[in-house]
């Protein structure tokens, strides 16, 4: 009798040790094994981030106000919501056609790149423009290469075609910018 009751204890102590390792098992499994957008890895997109945002600010001032009217801070966000709508995609690439005897003149943080003809750098001054890809600085009617970045923090300067070329210069532009007659 007293052998059966032995053996039944162990029986129930090998029994709880089998389960207590097999949870341990599904626990490790689970850590190791994340599977994506579930609790332990969720899918957080950016319209539920700026909700979250939002609603912790409107929370906030309620606080602090007491409780008041919120249409000026809603007028606020609405407006820089819209104004990052506006902004989403920066300045759009513009591709522009520059005609035999004339220039293309940047504003100032105006960026170009020269894509077909051949191009020459045009400064009024002693300064000249900046080539981002070769890390140079083009002076005045020195030629600037095709398909580099040429970068202008201060506008009133540009390209032009080379002397004696026939066709036109196709540049794409970041920026604002003008035509202008060469005189």
């Amino acid at each position: 009798m007293k052998l059966r009751i032995g053996i039944f204890i162990a029986a129930i102590i090998i029994g709880i040790g089998v389960v207590v390792q097999l949870s341990n098992d599904r626990n490790i499994s689970a850590e190791g094994d994340v599977v994506p957008g579930s609790v332990n890895d969720p899918v957080v997109t950016k319209s539920y981030i700026d909700q979250k945002v939002s609603d912790l600010v409107k929370a906030e001032l309620a606080k602090q106000q007491g409780g008041q009217d919120n249409t000026q801070l809603q007028k606020t966000l609405d407006e820089f919501r819209a104004e990052l709508q506006q902004n989403k995609g920066g300045q759009k690439v513009e591709v522009v056609t520059v005609p035999v005897g004339k220039r293309l003149v940047a504003k100032d943080g105006a960026e170009f790149v020269v894509r077909a003809g051949k191009a020459m750098a045009y400064s009024a001054d002693s300064n000249g423009i900046s080539d981002l890809t070769d890390g140079k600085d083009i002076t005045n009617s020195k030629p600037v290469p095709n398909n580099h970045l040429i970068l202008f923090p201060r506008g009133g300067r540009g390209v032009t075609a080379q002397v004696g070329q026939t066709s036109a210069l196709t540049v794409l532009v970041r920026g604002d910018y003008e035509l202008q007659a060469q005189q």
